[in-house]
């Protein structure tokens, strides 16, 4: 499978890293840049399509270190003869949207998501939005360490950079489209927690535009606060604030607005699991859900079930949007997402984007009487444990302790749970998950397998 490609550079979700060290560093950033419009260009000219590149739309979220990366990235571009766009600071999808509708060669994406400030990460996607395949990271890996200046070509063939200033708005417009038609949401109160990342600006203004009762908070970047007490994965601020403002619903964004978590009118989280199956339910009952839903192996089997006595389609795909994404194409499904929060709705977009998914709840909830507690709350999910186990060196799954633990515990819980233990595509983390209809079983399942893994990763 394309996702057990070992590769030098590129994870789960582009390249990512401490930023001002390997391999975010700003000589790297020049040479992915490089490497990436020679490969592309290699590519158009295999297909026949000539070997012209036209321009790359180049955006970033709000860290301190996408300066440096953004000015590196244009620069490779630039000495490759390509024509580079700068949006500045704008959501991950959005810069997947502006690639395509500029009929742009490629689009970068300068973030590392919901990570703190000190990392920072490198997003590719192609000509149609959707992200390069691992195919093309390879071959642009292949490239990044070799010696590419007998590729640069003559003086008069290098490009230019240009900003362009209404790229917001456009974004801002295409959003509000995905909204029902002549329907607003006055009258609901909402609190927006912008991450003080990538849609600090666009979300609020929104949201506004469609005349939300509006409290917004994390929308003061300072390229050091991003994600930092605020955003998706960080939501007590967002909790509290939406219950003492007496608020019908809580939105969280992440630092690069890829991601959505929803907070209800009592301040308790509603999770990627619970939008998914929401979202699928309304649009099922609309008459506008395709084929199924798409989940990772990370979601809840609580929402398996759900579907299952809805005799709506579901299918799981390897962690990371971009692999929902392939089985949503795949399979013609037109929902799909992650338990983190990443929500995919092709009929819109080519990849998670929180802020349309968050439209798409809103409007569930503005056409019902019901609290967002009541409508949100759409299954009962099982009880699930996720421990993480870091380990220094080797892989730990390689072990034949490990594996010989993982399938005593694989046979602990039989047909009453499941067991997923992987590697972090980010990090030298062993993540084993467990969940099941037995609480205690899943506790003792997950503290046991851990503790083998630390004896063998010590």
């Amino acid at each position: 499978m394309s996702e057990l490609i070992e590769k030098k550079y590129f994870g789960t979700d582009g390249i990512r890293g401490t930023a001002n060290s390997f391999p975010m560093t700003a000589d790297i950033a020049l040479k992915v840049a490089m490497a990436t419009a020679h490969v592309l260009r290699s590519i158009k000219a295999e297909q026949g399509l000539g070997k012209a590149m036209n321009r790359v739309v180049i955006g970033k979220d709000t860290r301190l270190s996408g300066y440096m990366v953004e000015q590196a990235m244009g620069s490779g571009f630039v000495s490759m003869g390509m024509e580079v766009i700068l949006t500045g600071p704008l959501p991950t999808p959005a810069i997947a949207r502006l690639t395509n509708s500029l009929r742009a060669d490629v689009g970068v994406m300068i973030s590392a998501s919901h990570n703190p400030y000190q990392d920072n990460g490198i997003k590719l996607f192609g000509s149609d939005g959707y992200k390069l395949s691992d195919e093309i990271e390879m071959r642009i890996e292949a490239m990044i360490d070799q010696d590419m200046s007998d590729l640069l070509p003559a003086p008069d063939k290098l490009a230019k950079a240009s900003r362009l200033d209404d790229a917001p708005g456009r974004y801002i417009e295409y959003i509000k489209r995905s909204f029902p038609k002549g329907k607003t949401l006055g009258g609901m109160k909402v609190v927006v927690d912008c991450a003080n990342g990538a849609a600090y600006k666009v979300a609020p203004q929104v949201l506004w535009e469609l005349e939300a009762d509006l409290t917004v908070i994390g929308n003061t970047p300072n390229g050091r606060n991003i994600n930092d007490g605020f955003g998706a994965t960080d939501t007590k601020n967002l909790q509290e604030r939406v219950v003492s403002e007496g608020a019908d619903i809580g939105i969280a964004l992440d630092g690069d607005a890829d991601r959505l978590i929803v907070v209800d009118e009592k301040g308790t989280l509603i999770d990627g699991d619970q939008i998914m199956a929401l979202l699928a339910t309304a649009k099922r009952d609309q008459g506008f859900l395709r084929g199924g839903v798409v989940a990772t192996v990370m979601s809840n089997l609580g929402l398996e079930r759900y579907f299952e006595s809805e005799n709506i389609a579901f299918e799981r795909a390897s962690v990371g949007d971009r692999y929902v994404v392939e089985k949503m194409r795949e399979k013609d499904f037109n929902i799909g997402g992650e338990q983190s929060g990443h929500i995919v709705l092709s009929d819109f977009g080519t990849t998670g984007d929180g802020l349309l998914a968050a439209l798409q709840v809103l409007s569930v909830v503005n056409e019902s009487s019901k609290s967002v507690s009541e409508i949100c709350h759409v299954f009962d999910p099982l009880p699930q444990l996720l421990k993480n186990v870091r380990y220094e060196s080797g892989n730990p799954l390689d072990n034949s302790n490990v594996v010989s633990a993982i399938a005593d515990a694989e046979q602990k819980l039989a047909k009453n749970g499941r067991l997923l233990v992987r590697a972090s595509g980010t990090e030298p983390l062993i993540r084993v998950m467990a969940e099941g209809d037995d609480d205690a079983l899943i506790n003792t399942v997950v503290d046991d397998l851990c503790g083998i893994i630390k004896s063998t990763a010590a």
